[in-house]
């Protein structure tokens, strides 16, 4: 097995990641402590001991700290995440009746889960915990979605909301059991369950919305796209076309499967689209990150890979769409008389559902494999954790997992490793800032132990610019990124003039935590810097940022 990414000298002072010519930095974790910061450690480590909940002090709530958490029994009569009304101001809660950490009881202690999802669309965000799904916003509090109930046995594996540009705020709810629902939070239930052949991993929407010809109405239409990953490292890539009860009440949409990705050998970790959805990413379990191109995948071989009838596609297991209509036949009679799902209309027509689709090539799915990916990136763990950047195309980031213990950085159009930074922990979320240039990275387990658990470097010099440590030994788990503070929005102006928040601006990042909580961490640092195309944003590479259009000021390019 291979072990984690080393320095090599490169004789200029610095040091080379492993196999690489890109350079390799390191966190500052372990750099002499002051005098401040060993006082802040033992104070709370003594917080811990005696249990008292330090965020009332720092975040000046008024209140005894066994009142630091807002708390209502769930319908298990187990605390859930409830926080009824919440006020974020100049950079601090002051709600009397709330703390920056929400409750978040049976929220699975996992590396291989990713159980926080936000609306854009909706201001709503949705939390895993076990096999149900709550919705917490500053508006109405929480609210429990009424979806067919699950067996204790399941369990929510990921979540993920289709794209701001479609507007349709779909949930993607993914379980151990292998089965997936779209639901709306427009709808009262969800719409769509597809039963995969093994326990879905991981889910993630393709952040703008596709144009293809509608299944329905024939015409031009904004289609959603779905990732899928499943726990034997099989990725499934679907369309979703969401139907409007305002033009049709009696159709329901579809969800047509185009390609199966069979490429990675284990679990699929993380599943990552860049901003223009040109690109996607996949991580497994198998210590592989795969790069592809949309375009290219999507475009059929010149022979069919895969063709003929349904039940012919593929040999083995095909997902099957089972909508929440009135139907027929259950999803298990279906599967043992072998006959095609299909969607029953109240007026008694049934519209068979076609499980394989592609734009001009009716009754294909493609089958992908190994070799049309783009680049094949190695690491040393599972890797989880992939960011690309939202300001400078062509740049992502990986994190790789407890043997690993590194970010990596690479260019989407050449694969060309750009630069590391060991930070000495399992990473299990990246998430770059929109306003500047900075990424913020979370840690589960620590090797050599250290109490940092996220950290925010700066790109593209890899400069530690913020660490914050966890007490104990709380890993976390899982984040994303969160626009604003709570009820920035809603804020007023202050008398005298207008209000700015920076938090308000640049946001905050949600991060599930193993102690069954979800924390709310202001991250990015004081001092900006500009996202623009500046020199050196790819490494330094005059190459590789001639090709992003970046040119130095002052070099003549030959071109």
């Amino acid at each position: 097995m291979l072990g984690p990414t080393t320095g090599v000298p490169n004789g200029r002072g610095g040091l080379l990641g492993s196999g690489t010519n890109a350079p390799m930095y390191t966190s500052t974790f372990f750099e002499k402590e002051t005098q401040h910061q060993s006082l802040e450690r033992f104070e709370g480590r003594v917080a811990a001991a005696l249990d008292i909940d330090q965020s009332s002090r720092v975040f000046e709530i008024p209140q005894p700290p066994d009142r630091g958490r807002s708390r209502t029994l769930s319908r298990t009569g187990r605390r859930c995440v409830q926080p009824p009304t919440t006020i974020w101001q100049d950079g601090q809660w002051t709600n009397d009746d709330f703390s920056p950490i929400l409750d978040a009881p049976q929220l699975r202690d996992d590396f291989y889960c990713s159980v926080l999802a936000y609306c854009h669309t909706s201001h709503t965000l949705a939390v895993g915990l076990h096999n149900r799904v709550y919705l917490w916003s500053e508006e109405t509090g929480v609210q429990y979605p009424r979806m067919e109930e699950n067996r204790q046995s399941t369990y929510v594996t990921s979540l993920s909301f289709s794209s701001t540009q479609g507007g349709s705020s779909i949930l993607a709810i993914g379980r151990n059991s292998g089965q997936i629902s779209l639901w709306s939070l427009f709808d009262e239930s969800d719409r769509f369950q597809s039963q995969q052949p093994n326990a879905v991993a991981c889910l993630s929407f393709k952040p703008v919305t596709t144009r293809r010809e509608s299944e329905h109405l024939g015409t031009i239409v904004s289609t959603e796209e779905l990732l899928v990953g499943d726990e034997v490292g099989v990725v499934y890539y679907y369309s979703i076309e969401w139907g409007s009860a305002a033009e049709d009440q009696r159709w329901h949409g579809a969800m047509h499967l185009m390609a199966k990705i069979d490429i990675h050998t284990q679990q699929i970790c993380g599943l990552a689209w860049s901003p223009e959805g040109d690109y996607f990413a996949t991580g497994g379990n198998d210590n592989v990150c795969c790069l592809f191109d949309t375009r290219d995948i999507l475009t059929p071989p010149p022979v069919p890979l895969v063709s003929g009838p349904l039940n012919t596609l593929m040999t083995g297991f095909i997902p099957n769409f089972v909508p929440n209509a009135p139907t027929h036949e259950t999803l298990g009679s279906m599967l043992s008389s072998g006959s095609h799902p299909h969607n029953t209309l109240p007026d008694g027509i049934i519209r068979p559902f076609r499980s394989t689709y592609l734009p001009g090539q009716d009754g294909l799915m493609l089958h992908i494999t190994d070799g049309r990916q783009r680049h094949k990136w190695l690491h040393s763990a599972a890797v989880k954790a992939i960011a690309f950047c939202p300001w400078q195309r062509g740049l992502v980031a990986t994190g790789g997992g407890s043997n690993d213990r590194a970010i990596h950085f690479f260019h989407a159009h050449s694969g060309a490793s750009l630069a590391t930074i060991a930070v000495q922990a399992q990473v299990t979320s990246l998430i770059w800032s929109t306003t500047r240039r900075e990424i913020a990275a979370t840690f589960g387990y620590a090797q050599p132990e250290h109490p940092y658990r996220i950290a925010v470097f700066s790109w593209p010099d890899c400069r530690q610019v913020v660490a914050i440590p966890w007490v104990g030994d709380i890993r976390a788990l899982y984040a994303i990124p969160y626009p604003g503070g709570p009820n920035e929005a809603t804020r007023q102006r202050v008398e005298g003039g207008r209000w700015w928040s920076r938090t308000a601006e640049e946001g905050c990042i949600v991060v599930a935590s193993s102690d069954e909580s979800v924390k709310f961490h202001e991250v990015w640092s004081e001092a900006r810097k500009s996202t623009g195309g500046n020199a050196g944003l790819l490494g330094g590479s005059d190459i590789l940022e001639s090709l992003e259009g970046i040119d130095k000021d002052g070099v003549e390019v030959i071109r």
